[in-house]
């Protein structure tokens, strides 16, 4: 059930926003810019590359699903390290580290000359980029007031939603090599602006109680009721990279499938679902402030994911165009990136947060590693359409399931332990 809320409704005063502008906040926004770059510029490369690196059309889908498996393993790797790192030595050491081994990753990857090369770059850039969106959300969390929190993490992840779409017009313009030169130079340039950051008052008055553990990522599972809830914290987000890990890297053969004409180019159908994703997540940030409420944000964002899912599998398009504007408005639907990470950083106490905040992400987006090999057995079964909606649909009633006991968070203390 959802709770009703009976908090006032905040607004941006002239003071707040000065508040939500300050530097920690926009040097994340900048951050998550870069990581999503990075990220999601091998969905946008993965057919030039290959092509270049010799794989014949035929292996293009099967080697690219390794490729993306690779990447999401380091994602999973990442998360826990980075997380544990962030609770015991602190946010801005993770934003530091993180960025560093995943610039120097993607610069290496303008030099593979086999795939198997590239699969182990794509391992070493994906457990770089595991720390940026946990660390960066958990340390915006911390510092701005509870009544702006929510405009704060969903500014972070909007700005930096727009990392995809820079990256599909700097591909488009140079040679998919000098792309990665170029996405790893930036997050290179941006340790310097990190230098001015300070960290989190909550976790530093935290990290100077001797007595209290943390990072402990085993206590995570130490009760029932604490597994449930860090699991639910999962299971909310899969429908996000269901949509970018299944349905928009693999939109030029959904294209086919439903006989569009004209090819669908796999960077474009991310670029615009990734504008999509950005309008998305200023959006929920927005109604959920409103609101004073985050489930009945995200109860509604995930419907309209779901009804956005079959328009894109199952009505007859007549051009790309109008597919490109349908990954759009799945982007706005799955906008609730930013929301679902802020939701798992409120769940938890200061010593754990960082911890929770990066993980949970990571293992959604790890779990490629279990959607493709589904979508692989669905789409021999019963075709690449309706294995995809058979799929879609048990993300969304997972997603439902984890939603639905979950504790609304909106407008809590975090200054408080996991005991």
């Amino acid at each position: 059930m959802l709770e009703p809320v009976t908090k006032s409704k905040p607004s941006l005063s002239p003071s707040l926003l000065r508040q939500l502008l300050q530097i920690p906040v926009i040097v994340a926004a900048l951050g998550y810019f870069v990581d999503i770059y990075d990220l999601l510029l091998f969905s946008i490369v993965r057919v030039q590359s290959l092509k270049d690196l010799g794989v014949a059309d035929t292996a293009m889908l099967p080697q690219g699903i390794y490729l993306i498996n690779m990447q999401m393993a380091g994602l999973l790797v990442g998360g826990i390290i980075w997380g544990i790192l962030g609770d015991k030595r602190g946010r801005l050491s993770v934003l530091f580290g993180s960025i560093l081994i995943y610039s120097l990753a993607n610069i290496a990857n303008g030099f593979v000359t086999s795939v198997d090369q590239y699969a182990v770059l794509r391992f070493i850039a994906g457990v770089g980029l595991a720390g940026e969106l946990g660390a960066g959300i958990t340390l915006v969390a911390e510092i701005l007031p509870k009544e702006i929190r929510g405009y704060g993490t969903s500014l972070v992840a909007s700005v930096g939603m727009l990392g995809a779409v820079m990256a599909y017009f700097i591909a488009n313009q140079f040679d998919w090599r000098n792309a990665y030169f170029i996405g790893g130079g930036l997050g290179l340039l941006l340790l310097i602006m990190r230098v001015s950051v300070v960290e989190s008052g909550i976790f530093s008055h935290v990290k100077a109680q001797e007595t209290v553990t943390r990072g402990n990522f085993f206590k995570l599972f130490s009760s029932k009721n604490q597994f449930l809830k860090y699991l639910r914290c999962i299971l909310i987000g899969l429908p996000v990279w269901f949509v970018a890990g299944i349905l928009m890297t693999f939109s030029p053969e959904f294209g086919k499938a439903l006989g569009l004409s004209e090819p669908i180019v796999a960077g474009k159908a991310v670029m615009w679902e990734y504008i999509g994703l950005a309008i998305g997540d200023l959006s929920s940030g927005f109604f959920s402030q409103y609101l004073n409420s985050r489930k009945k944000v995200l109860a509604l964002f995930l419907l309209w994911t779901a009804l956005l899912i079959i328009v894109y599998l199952y009505v007859p398009f007549q051009s790309a165009t109008m597919f490109y504007t349908i990954c759009v408005a799945l982007g706005f639907g799955v906008g609730y990136w930013a929301l679902f990470v802020t939701i798992a950083a409120e769940q938890f106490g200061t010593n754990l947060r960082a911890t929770v905040a990066t993980t949970v992400p990571n293992f959604v987006r790890g779990s490629i590693n279990i959607m493709t090999p589904l979508f692989l057995l669905f789409r021999e079964q019963i075709g690449i359409v309706d294995g995809a909606a058979l799929l879609g649909f048990l993300t969304m009633l997972i997603a439902y399931l984890g939603l639905w006991k979950m504790d609304e968070t909106s407008g809590k203390d975090l200054d408080f332990l996991e005991e």
